[in-house]
């Protein structure tokens, strides 16, 4: 049996669930701030950038496990590619990092406007976790773009957890204001609590903290991130390792054997087997069985944290079996 105070060394630990937690409430705050102000982050990164064949895998394939890329295919002839262009580097700053927007000259990039089977231009095409996914053609209006990128927004979050995040503005030349020491914020006691019982091996008693913390504040990353961590070992702490190995790899197509089997495959370090073990149930099944093994793989996200080369890897790998 497993104990019930077991490690999460394993796995990650407390100050980099509260790290990755802390990273995505500054991006949530950044992006309220900027739809409040109508100006947008900037960054290094940058929302609207030029692309061709040499960058393409770093500036489109890599950066799409992170955030949904947008390419505008255009040309300097094309007359509709004048207002459409425009139109999509306006958006791109309006949506203040959900996602970003890649500019690819046809002209000078003859291989991608084959590759992608670009018809005509204006075409807009968007790449998640690695994978095409065409949008429309020609200059459409904006109420119609705006409904097509939402869509896409939601669907690159709740298919592979992937939001967008605005960057450090200081790396696009801007000097940021100074920073005045953050007060501790409502849940901050709360919060330190639900850690301690996690850490203790209280799963019970952290659950109920995070829950407590997230019934009023359901956006709260740090909760949402911790709870995700207690869960799991609260989920494994009466399996017996060896009797869940054994049935997963005895039924191959159960998926609760399957579900469980990852679950211990996480807990005991070992990332890679417990993603790759639900990426290829989520390919063999289909129906409600498909679905709960892709949910487990994004709760299993969670509790590794996005910025993870696994995370992002195991990503692309969902997104090959879904499309």
């Amino acid at each position: 049996m497993q104990p019930r105070n077991m490690s999460m060394s394993g796995v990650v630990d407390l100050a980099a669930v509260k790290a990755a937690g802390e990273a995505k409430q500054k991006a949530e705050q950044a992006r309220a701030e900027a739809a409040r102000t109508g100006r947008a982050p900037t960054s290094g990164a940058r929302l609207v950038f030029d692309v061709d064949e040499a960058g393409f895998q770093q500036d489109v394939l890599q950066r799409s496990t992170e955030v949904p890329v947008v390419i505008d295919f255009w040309a300097e002839w094309c007359e509709p590619c004048k207002q459409l262009g425009p139109l999509l580097e306006r958006l791109a700053g309006e949506y203040a990092g959900k996602f970003v927007l890649a500019k690819i000259d046809v002209d000078a990039n003859q291989m991608l406007f084959q590759q992608f089977g670009v018809q005509g231009i204006p075409a807009v095409f968007a790449v998640v976790a690695g994978q095409p996914i065409p949008l429309f053609q020609g200059a459409a209006p904006e109420s119609q773009i705006r409904d097509v990128l939402d869509q896409l927004v939601q669907a690159a979050e709740q298919q592979f957890g992937i939001v967008g995040a605005p960057v450090d503005p200081q790396a696009a030349g801007e000097q940021p204001e100074a920073e005045a020491p953050a007060p501790a914020g409502p849940y901050d006691a709360l919060l330190e609590a639900a850690n301690q019982a996690l850490d203790s091996g209280d799963l019970g008693g952290a659950v109920q903290a995070y829950k407590n913390v997230l019934s009023d504040d359901p956006g709260n990353p740090e909760a949402k991130l911790g709870l995700a961590q207690a869960e799991l070992l609260r989920r494994v702490q009466d399996l017996d390792p060896q009797a869940v190995r054994k049935e997963a790899a005895e039924n191959p197509a159960d998926v609760p054997a399957q579900i469980r089997a990852a679950d211990l495959d996480l807990v005991g370090g070992h990332v890679e087997d417990a993603f790759g073990r639900l990426v290829d149930a989520v390919k063999r099944t289909a129906g409600d069985d498909r679905e709960a093994a892709r949910v487990r793989l994004l709760e299993l996200f969670e509790v590794i944290g996005a910025d993870d080369p696994r995370v992002t890897a195991a990503r692309a790998a969902l997104a090959r079996v879904l499309f």
